[in-house]
């Protein structure tokens, strides 16, 4: 018993001594920060007064271990963010929103059902858009060095942003990883597709109108193809070259036009042939994270729309569940 004191003590001394020492080393890293800041045009007025108060905050780094991406098989991911309830909502959202929905998806040609899913996923419908300190969550992800450069990047746009007056900093709360508003926008999207749809002067993505239309104009430029397919669920043969199978976000390798891969496909009769010329490749996206998955399923064949989507957040998972869950929309409205 005193042995497992011991090693308590020890333990929870060695968090306070691992903490202590990230606050000096955060507050190091601010230094040098300032330094690289005004060396990219924002001035020392603007970094000081905004970037005062900033905490390192240890659970973001936490978050960013842990992300459901890492550790849900594809069926949990999916299932957990397409839910009746979530459609049901998502129902009453369009209803009471109704004109502004239509007229965006006119306007941009990206479908009203898109829309919903991801705002569904991404804050419920408005209603979770988080409520981290946003420049210490990119502060945090800056001085941390998995993904140093990335989070750096974006927390001078945001701050570039902040100078030039298009966004309020004492109203930056959003998600451990420093999205922002109803669409979860990252600094660097609100710098390069934002737009102040009821033309006011101000951009706020947490409102309906600039917020809607901003995800639209994002998904436009970024290459959403309405009424073209994401993806398929398939089942492959046992013959199916190992080499054709993608289990990484990062980039899909090894694309074919559909008509090649019909052969591995024991479902093909299920895909509709007027897609065949099409360029797709196939992901299995549980065998990176799942111990022991069977190797050829679950199998998709996915399109340039499913690449697309990777682009607003590059996971697997997401896509699909993003994809499913607009297919459900489809059939309501």
């Amino acid at each position: 018993m005193k042995l497992i004191k011991y090693f308590l003590i020890i333990m929870i001394f060695s968090f306070s001594v691992s903490y202590a020492d990230n606050d000096i080393n955060f507050q190091k890293w601010k230094i040098n920060f300032k330094k690289v800041a005004l060396q990219n045009g924002i001035s020392e007025e603007t970094f000081d007064n905004v970037l005062a108060n900033i905490k390192f905050l240890p659970n973001v780094i936490k978050y960013d271990r842990y992300q459901p991406e890492f550790y849900e098989d594809t069926k949990t991911y999916i299932s957990k963010r397409t839910s009746s309830k979530k459609v049901s909502k998502g129902l009453k959202f369009y209803e009471k929103n109704f004109d502004l929905i239509n007229a965006i998806e006119n306007n941009y040609n990206i479908e009203k059902e898109l829309l919903l899913s991801l705002m569904g996923i991404e804050t419920n419908f408005g209603t979770y858009v988080g409520k981290m300190d946003i420049l210490s969550s990119l502060a945090t992800l800056s001085f941390d060095e998995r993904r140093s450069e990335f989070f750096s990047n974006e927390l001078l746009i945001l701050l570039r942003l902040i100078e030039n007056k298009h966004v309020d900093h004492t109203k930056l709360y959003g998600s451990w990883a420093g999205a922002f508003g109803f669409f979860q926008f990252m600094p660097s999207t609100m710098k390069n597709y934002a737009i102040d749809y009821d033309n006011n002067d101000y951009i706020d993505l947490k409102n309906n109108n600039d917020a809607y239309a901003s995800a639209a104009n994002y998904l436009n430029k970024i290459g959403w193809k309405k009424s073209q397919p994401c993806f398929y669920k398939i089942n492959l043969s046992n013959q199916t070259p190992k080499e054709l199978l993608n289990v990484s976000a990062k980039t899909l390798h090894n694309k074919k036009k559909l008509k090649y891969f019909r052969k591995y496909i024991v479902n093909e009769n299920t895909l509709d042939k007027k897609f065949d010329n099409l360029e797709v490749a196939i992901i299995t996206p549980d065998i990176d994270i799942i111990p022991d998955a069977k190797i050829l399923t679950p199998a998709y064949i996915v399109f340039k729309n499913y690449e697309t989507i990777l682009k607003w957040n590059r996971s697997l998972r997401f896509s699909l569940a993003v994809c499913t869950l607009k297919d459900k929309f489809l059939n309501e409205l």
